[in-house]
């Protein structure tokens, strides 16, 4: 197997990952918007990655694990990351409730997928499961773009936070979205699924 382009776009959100986690914990100016826009790099990586590897005929079984296994490491990584980090308004035991049933989902259908896997049975991902991680990628977006508003462009809004508190609360209404999405997709895989678990 070799290493394509569209592989390594996929393998590019680990280190990513790492360094946007690094920079939501510092406080020296700037370091929210630079943690911002390489989420918004590293998210896009996750649509042209399929892309590339279609439009080169490099679609390989090795990028499409990677890039389930990447998604859920990044997303994961970063949810942990805004509950420590305050992002949520005084709400961070509800959040951190919703992130553990986030963490239950994703375990199980991966725990799923490898007992399918030793059956010589692919579980591919549905269009909830792609809904959910979308839904997932935007209420982190939207978190951490507010406290890049916040941080490094409150004063051009002076007293008036408005639009930073309507964003934050669309960053955390998405938050919810996606939870509820995560588990309800994780009930449909398993009643279409479910089988290959309970023989």
């Amino acid at each position: 197997m070799r290493f394509t382009i569209a592989n390594w776009m996929t393998v590019s959100r680990v280190p990513a990952m790492f360094i946007i986690v690094w920079l939501m914990n510092r406080e020296f100016q700037w370091a929210a918007t630079i943690a911002f826009w390489l989420f918004i790099a590293a998210a896009l990586t996750d649509w042209f990655d399929g892309m590339v590897a279609r439009a080169r005929g490099e679609v390989s079984s090795f990028g499409r694990f990677m890039d389930a296994i990447i998604d859920k490491v990044m997303v994961i990584g970063l949810m942990i990351a805004l509950v420590v980090g305050d992002y949520f308004m005084g709400h961070e035991v509800a959040a951190m409730v919703l992130l553990l049933c986030i963490l239950g989902r994703e375990f199980a259908v991966s725990g799923m997928r490898m007992a399918a896997a030793v059956k010589g049975i692919t579980i591919e991902a549905d269009q909830g499961g792609k809904v959910k991680t979308f839904i997932q990628l935007n209420a982190i977006g939207w978190l951490m773009g507010a406290r890049m508003f916040q941080r490094d462009f409150g004063d051009l809004f002076g007293t008036d936070r408005l639009l930073i508190d309507i964003i934050h609360w669309g960053g955390l209404g998405l938050f919810v979205l996606s939870a509820v999405l995560t588990i309800t997709s994780g009930f449909s895989y398993f009643r279409r699924h479910g089988q290959v678990v309970l023989d």
